[in-house]
């Protein structure tokens, strides 16, 4: 306990704009490698290139979003080194003047509230993807080559792993609602690195960093954070010295390893862009890209719970995916019985999803369709177990859902005159359970409702299931 571990982040962050940051080639995911690849991107000599005015709208919306001040003036700067697959031996970000500063994010953790600073957004282009086989051989793909990025600087103001994971999940949902990236991680579009040091809860002076790169799973970032932190602390204990330096994170071993000593700023080189301009924005640009800025996702929360009764627990599951989000507003479009509707999401959408290791930007049911649904539900002419089963298919098949109802007999149940002889055969047939329930246990009034459902293959009403039993209970009681 006399340790305590200082954490600073750098978030890298690919822009979902149609073409690269610096020339016309598509800036597109999963194609076949280096056919996405041109002379600019290449960095052939002679190619010159041209800013992406979406990208920087994107990077200020962002930076606007994350409570940073845009700033009207900004400028590329290079940045020198050697790498495989960095084609041009340098790369084009921002040093000197970033667009974006002195923004923050406030997360909860378990209920304390903390406050990260970020010190400033700056734009760049990424570089290719190094491919390496078993055999030793290694590969370029240059698709990447150019990529509109943005690093999300951080401050040294996280303390633990659950407040990194409570700042990246923040950070992700931000950008996510913001629609300027689609933050899969899965597909290297959010990379972390991670600057760590730990230093003694009374001194003042930090310790010796080391940096992990390019981390894009929250579990492993997690086991990273604990596992560098132990490690330090470790070695400091026994008399050691921590050297700057860069380290991968092996997942199989589950710890870091040395992978070359941690480069600083004068070892890149850095020199103004002399084939780009300054990048000067108005005022009046800046006000109409804060404009453009939707509703986030705590804003969302609070819409949920004042405006349609939802639940606070339930409305941050449902904001926990913009997708998500934008089909429980859909869906309230289409349907009166919002809580049935949110209940639903809750319990049946966000486990379907789960199960199917999908988002909700990937599902094949469409609002229209679940609206429906739980409208079928509210009239009564469908009871809830049956709408869960239909919105089972429906998650996976495009059915028509009245012709699915009428053609597999799914219609409820609401005939009491149909429900009452049932009920009282079970009544009949189970005497310990009605004894049961006279002697006070109540479970077995569960289980005689739950044996008339499955008379009726669960298709029955289950009020006027309850209003036939307790009918039939009654009778009893008082011929006892």
């Amino acid at each position: 306990m006399k340790w305590e571990t200082v954490i600073g982040l750098e978030v890298h962050v690919e822009l979902s704009t149609e073409t690269k940051m610096f020339c016309s080639c598509p800036a597109i995911f999963g194609a076949e490698p280096n056919t996405l690849c041109c002379p600019v991107c290449m960095g052939m000599p002679g190619a010159l290139p041209t800013i992406n005015a979406k990208a920087v709208e994107y990077a200020a919306m962002a930076g606007l979003a994350l409570n940073c001040a845009v700033s009207p003036y900004s400028r590329f700067d290079r940045k020198n080194y050697f790498y495989p697959d960095l084609p041009k031996a340098y790369q084009i970000s921002q040093l000197y003047h970033p667009l974006c500063t002195n923004g923050f994010i406030e997360i909860d953790v378990n209920g304390n509230k903390k406050k990260i600073r970020i010190k400033e957004i700056h734009m760049e282009e990424d570089a290719g993807k190094l491919f390496h086989s078993d055999s030793g051989e290694t590969k370029i793909d240059f698709n990447r080559c150019g990529i509109p990025l943005i690093e999300i600087v951080s401050e040294a103001d996280l303390s633990d792993e659950e407040e990194v994971t409570a700042y990246l999940e923040k950070l992700k949902l931000t950008l996510e609602y913001l629609g300027v990236s689609t933050c899969r991680m899965q597909e290297g579009a959010l990379r972390a690195d991670i600057n760590l040091s730990v230093k003694k809860k009374d001194e003042t002076e930090l310790g010796v960093r080391t940096e992990m790169k390019n981390m894009n799973s929250f579990r492993e970032i997690r086991r990273a954070v604990k596992s560098e932190s132990e490690r330090q602390i470790s070695v400091l204990e026994n008399g050691g010295v921590i050297v700057q330096e860069t380290r991968r994170w092996d997942e199989e071993k589950g710890v870091s390893v040395s992978m070359r000593n941690k480069e600083n700023v004068h070892d890149y080189r850095y020199f103004p862009e002399p084939d780009l301009p300054p990048i000067v924005l108005e005022s009046e640009w800046i006000d109409l890209v804060k404009n453009k800025i939707p509703a986030l996702a705590h804003e969302r929360v609070l819409k949920y719970v004042e405006l349609f009764g939802v639940s606070h627990a339930d409305a941050k599951i449902i904001t926990s995916q913009r997708a998500l989000a934008d089909f429980f507003e859909n869906v309230c479009t289409r349907c009166e019985n919002v809580k049935m509707a949110s209940n639903l999401i809750v319990t049946e959408v966000v486990r379907l999803l789960k199960d199917d290791g999908i988002q909700a930007s990937d599902m094949k049911l469409s609002a229209e369709k679940f609206a429906q649904i739980i409208n079928l539900a509210d009239r009564g002419d469908i009871n809830v177990g049956t709408a869960k089963k239909i919105i089972a298919v429906a998650f996976s098949q495009n059915i028509d859902v009245p012709d699915y109802i009428k053609s597999n007999s799914l219609e409820q149940i609401n005939d009491e005159l149909v429900i009452l002889p049932v009920a009282k055969d079970v009544v009949e047939s189970n005497p310990k359970s009605l004894s049961d329930y006279m002697s006070g246990k109540k479970k077995a009034y569960g289980f005689l409702v739950g044996q008339i459902m499955e008379q009726f293959g669960f298709k029955a009403n289950p009020t006027k299931v309850n209003e036939c039993l307790m009918k039939i209970l009654d009778e009893k009681s008082g011929g006892n």
